[in-house]
């Protein structure tokens, strides 16, 4: 897969599936990469040309030293639209994603339709559970964390019934490096968009996961009342949705892209 080069000199990794159709840009959670969104690119590529990435400090992407923020997480995707010569796309983001995407839709409006917002919060405070979290991963790395996320991540049922999926999951937290994820971790800890996400004016749909240990569905709820004409779908699934209830998933976001 390719890479392009940001402002400040990153290296990230992504993929165009191309064409002349509507772009979408796909934006991951924290500790995963790119391939989380495998269970909807057949669905996803008939309509849309369709560009999804490595966050910085993910997956392939090069690693930035130090706490970053969502105003530079988001420029990272503007950015690589401008590399591609993309005027305007929608977004779909589940998590640290929909957390971009809320960001993209309040400050970079003009270059954006229709947003998707997964499975996220406009806050995610307290900050001591983030300096806990980001202590842990500089000293120890994610390991002694993993256990505690999937579960918060993926009902048991599913975790049952398909391991493999999980340990796709797994993988790729084992394979974040630590630095990486406590950089994100800090622009998690350090953001607050619940008042700003009032002016949003794009069409929105809001995705919530019933079992979401992570961001509850009141989180995606809050959300859905602040911005004017959204849209809310509450899916039988904890935090990765988009895996977990894949079918429901991604009958809603085609639905919504298409209508």
């Amino acid at each position: 897969m390719p890479f392009f080069t940001t402002s400040d000199g990153l290296k990230l990794r992504y993929e165009d599936t191309g064409g002349s159709k509507p772009a979408l840009i796909l934006s991951n959670s924290l500790g995963t990469r790119l391939e989380m969104w495998d269970r909807q690119m057949p669905a996803l590529s008939a309509i849309r040309r369709v560009i999804r990435y490595d966050k910085r400090g993910h997956g392939q992407s090069e690693v930035q030293v130090g706490p970053t923020s969502f105003a530079r997480l988001t420029l990272d995707a503007i950015e690589l639209l401008d590399h591609l010569g993309i005027a305007k796309a929608d977004w779909c983001g589940l998590s640290m994603g929909g957390m971009s995407g809320m960001w993209a839709a309040t400050h970079h409006r003009d270059r954006f339709d229709k947003v998707v917002l997964c499975n996220t919060a406009a806050s995610m405070q307290p900050p001591d559970l983030w300096n806990q979290r980001i202590a842990i991963v500089k000293k120890d790395g994610l390991s002694s964390l993993i256990p505690s996320i999937v579960d918060r991540w993926f009902t048991k049922r599913f975790q049952t019934a398909e391991k493999a999926a999980v340990a796709e999951i797994v993988e790729m937290l084992n394979t974040t490096p630590p630095e990486g994820y406590a950089s994100a971790s800090a622009a998690i800890r350090d953001m607050d968009q619940r008042e700003p996400i009032r002016s949003i004016t794009n069409p929105v749909l809001v995705i919530s996961g019933t079992h979401d240990g992570s961001t509850p569905p009141a989180r995606g709820r809050e959300i859905g009342d602040a911005i004017p004409g959204a849209r809310y779908v509450e899916l039988d699934a904890a935090h990765l949705s988009n895996i977990e209830d894949e079918t429901a998933f991604t009958a809603a976001l085609t639905s919504f892209l298409k209508g």
